[in-house]
C-alpha cells in the first residue's frame, strides 16, 4: 500500500501569499490602467500611458516649479474663523482642524517670494486637498497681499490654481466678497503694468475660475485640467442637453479663446522661463 502526505491545500490550508508591498501600483482614472507609482513621480507625476495629470499638492508644486530653496513663504499666521457660526452635519471649525491635520496647511492657498532660474517672482498658489481649494476670507486675503507685494517690489506675479470648490459655502457672503477683492488687486496690477501669469491646474472651478484666476495677462492650463464656473454635470441637469465631448477641458477651453496655452508639466518651468525672458526685455 503506498501511503501519500495530504497537502496543505486539503487539509483546508491556504498556501503562503507572497508579501508585496502596499502602495506599489497606482491606477490611472483616465485610462484605467495600473501603473508603477515609482514610474509617475518620476514622470513628474504625469500617467506614461495616457498623458493623465495627477494632481499634485503644494508643496510638490513648489518643489517642481521654483529653484531650490528659494520659496520663501508670507503671511503664513492667517487663518480661517467662523463668522457665520456654520453648523450643518459638521462645523466650519471641525472642517478645518480635519484638514489642516491631513494636509500640513494652515489654509488651502500659500504665498510667497521665489525665483524660477533666478527670476524674482511672487507666487500664490492653492491646494483642491484643503476644502477643494475653495476660496475663503483667508485665501482671498493672501492673494490681494501677494498682489500688492508684487506692485511693491515690481516683479512679475504667478499664481497656480487648483480650486475646485470655488468660494467656500461655510462663509457665505465674506467668502464671495473674495472674488470682487482679488480682482480689484489684479486690475492695480495692471495698471501697475507689473506681468500676471495665471496657470490653471486640474480643477479650476467656481468663483476662482471667475476671478483672479482668469486675468492673467498670460493664461497657461496643464492639459485636461477641468475649467469653468458651474461643472459639465450641473449644467446637464440645468440646461437638459448633452454638452460636447472634452466640454470645460484645457483643450476645448483653449479651442475657444479662453486660455493662451495648454502646457505639458515637464515643459511648464521652461515656459516659465520663455515668459520671463520675454517680457524683461
Amino acid at each position: 500500500m503506498v501511503w501519500f502526505r495530504k497537502s496543505k491545500v486539503e487539509n483546508n490550508q491556504s498556501p503562503k501569499k507572497a508579501d508585496i508591498p502596499h502602495g506599489l501600483w497606482i491606477k490611472c482614472p483616465d485610462c484605467g490602467d495600473i501603473v508603477f507609482k515609482k514610474g509617475i513621480i518620476e514622470n513628474h507625476k504625469v500617467c506614461p500611458k495616457c498623458n493623465y495629470h495627477f494632481r499634485l499638492d503644494i508643496r510638490e508644486r513648489i518643489k517642481m516649479m521654483f529653484d531650490k530653496k528659494s520659496f520663501k513663504e508670507f503671511n503664513s499666521n492667517l487663518a480661517s474663523v467662523d463668522p457665520l457660526g456654520f453648523n450643518a452635519h459638521k462645523s466650519y471649525k471641525e472642517k478645518l482642524k480635519e484638514d489642516q491635520k491631513k494636509t500640513g496647511l494652515t489654509e488651502a492657498a500659500i504665498t510667497g517670494e521665489a525665483k524660477i532660474s533666478g527670476h524674482r517672482v511672487i507666487a500664490g498658489l492653492t491646494d483642491a486637498n484643503f476644502i477643494m481649494g475653495s476660496m475663503g476670507s483667508v485665501v482671498g486675503e493672501k492673494i490681494a497681499r501677494a498682489v500688492e507685494k508684487s506692485i511693491e517690489e515690481k516683479i512679475p506675479f504667478i499664481t497656480v490654481s487648483g480650486s475646485g470648490g470655488g468660494a467656500r459655502m461655510y462663509e457665505g457672503m465674506f467668502s464671495l466678497m473674495q472674488m470682487a477683492k482679488t480682482s480689484a488687486a489684479i486690475a492695480k496690477l495692471h495698471q501697475a503694468g507689473i506681468l500676471y501669469i495665471s496657470i490653471m491646474t486640474d480643477p479650476t472651478m467656481g468663483g476662482v475660475s471667475a476671478s483672479f484666476a482668469s486675468l492673467g495677462d498670460v493664461i497657461i492650463a496643464e492639459p485636461k485640467a477641468l475649467i469653468g464656473f458651474a461643472g459639465p454635470r450641473v449644467i446637464e441637469q440645468t440646461i437638459r442637453q448633452k454638452l460636447p465631448d472634452g466640454f470645460q477641458r484645457a483643450e476645448f477651453m483653449l479651442k475657444h479663446g479662453q486660455l493662451d496655452m495648454v502646457v505639458h508639466r515637464k515643459d511648464m518651468v521652461q515656459t516659465l522661463i520663455k515668459i520671463l525672458n520675454f517680457f524683461e526685455k
